[in-house]
């Protein structure tokens, strides 16, 4: 993870208050934590870094596309993600991450990397299921959908199935009322 010290932000020289950093994350990104489930990566992550006299306060946001092959088609296109995730860092003895939201560092750690945070970012903001717009809208064509429009069966009555007994059709009528 040699890669990520871009990533590191170091307090220590930042006078307290508000202060904005912005990353652009790319492939290099994902290759670094060995995830090659996205094709292309372009998405802006910015965080307000809030520092306190006795904790610092992190705001991500992310904005961007992935571009990923649809589950139903196996063609790519680009899946428009955004997500947002807010962290608390406070000062102890130890380093302990267990909580999803505090972050626990020692007295004397002078940076944090917020890498990690990203990627688990934009991991889960990506949707689990993956649909390419023009299938949703009905315009893809591909083989895929093709043969699945060949395979589906079809629901439709023939004119044997719907027409029934008349003596039916007379104790339908009782049950909605109509009389005729």
């Amino acid at each position: 993870m040699k890669g990520l010290k871009e990533y590191n932000i170091s307090f220590v020289g930042l006078k307290e208050g508000s202060h904005d950093f912005q990353y652009q994350i790319e492939n290099k990104f994902f290759e670094e934590f060995q995830y090659l489930e996205f094709n292309e990566v372009n998405i802006s992550a910015d965080i307000n870094f809030i520092k306190k006299s006795t904790l610092l306060e992190l705001f991500f946001t992310i904005n961007g596309t992935i571009n990923v092959p649809c589950d139903m088609t196996s063609e790519n296109f680009d899946q428009e993600i955004s997500g947002e995730f807010s962290l608390v860092v406070k000062f102890g003895p130890e380093f302990n991450d267990e909580n999803d939201e505090i972050l626990i560092i020692p007295h004397d750690e002078y940076q944090i990397n917020v890498a990690q945070y990203i990627y688990e970012l934009i991991v889960l903001s990506a949707p689990s299921k993956r649909i390419h717009p023009d299938v949703l809208n009905g315009t893809m064509k591909s083989e895929a959908l093709e043969k699945l429009k060949e395979l589906t069966i079809n629901n439709e009555k023939t004119v044997e199935e719907e027409s029934t007994d008349p003596r039916w059709d007379k104790l339908k009528d009782l049950l909605t009322g109509k009389n005729e």
